[in-house]
């Protein structure tokens, strides 16, 4: 199976809103402030930005409170053409232990991860459809350590389940993941040595 080139999907659909001159709304899935600098810094240009925090995998309780607060700190200090609003999920960390049963051996990247992936977006879905976003979509893809083509493949699914428009994309193209560690030195942000779930930490730690 050939793999899609998301980036360029993005590229021609943000031409054509140039063209004609339109500023969709977005609901963006945020993971934190770094994944989401480089992403807010490139679609604030193009989208009316409203970044939704729902992770239920970070582990523990104060490291999700860390991740909050550096969202919102970035977010208020970032110059944009188009402002950005936030809106903070359930913490609701037993989904998460749900759908992690039964596979909390499994290596970061695999099924445990895809599945956090669906759980994460599918509540995006959710709130994109509920507010009337014209699109929603992820920051997820900045990271080198997360499966692109996954999770767009997940975003479709879920768009024609919900009938919500999936923004495509590719974040780590076009030197995005080394623009996203410029800002996040720039801004002076806190970046974690883990994805966020306690497996994730748990894996970290061995690897030191």
């Amino acid at each position: 199976m050939n793999k899609i080139n998301y980036q360029k999907e993005l590229d021609f659909l943000i031409e054509n809103l140039t063209k004609e001159e339109k500023v969709p709304t977005l609901l963006l899935h945020s993971c934190c402030a770094p994944c989401s600098s480089y992403v807010l810094e490139y679609l604030s240009q193009y989208f009316k930005i409203t970044i939704f925090f729902y992770n239920p995998n970070i582990y523990p309780l104060e490291e999700y409170a860390r991740r909050v607060e550096e969202q919102k700190k970035f977010i208020s200090e970032l110059k944009v053409k188009n402002k950005i609003e936030f809106v903070e999920g359930e913490y609701d960390t037993k989904s998460f232990y749900e759908i992690a049963k039964g596979l909390e051996e499994d290596k970061e990247g695999n099924v445990r991860c895809f599945k956090c992936y669906e759980l994460r977006l599918r509540e995006a879905a959710i709130a994109a459809t509920k507010a009337g976003f014209d699109y929603f979509t992820t920051t997820l893809s900045i990271s080198p350590h997360k499966n692109s083509q996954k999770l767009n493949e997940i975003g479709k699914m879920l768009s024609e389940e919900y009938n919500v428009k999936y923004l495509y994309s590719d974040f780590k193209k076009k030197e995005g993941y080394k623009r996203s560690i410029e800002l996040s030195k720039e801004f002076n942000l806190y970046r974690q040595d883990y994805c966020g779930c306690v497996f994730s930490k748990n894996e970290s730690m061995k690897e030191k």
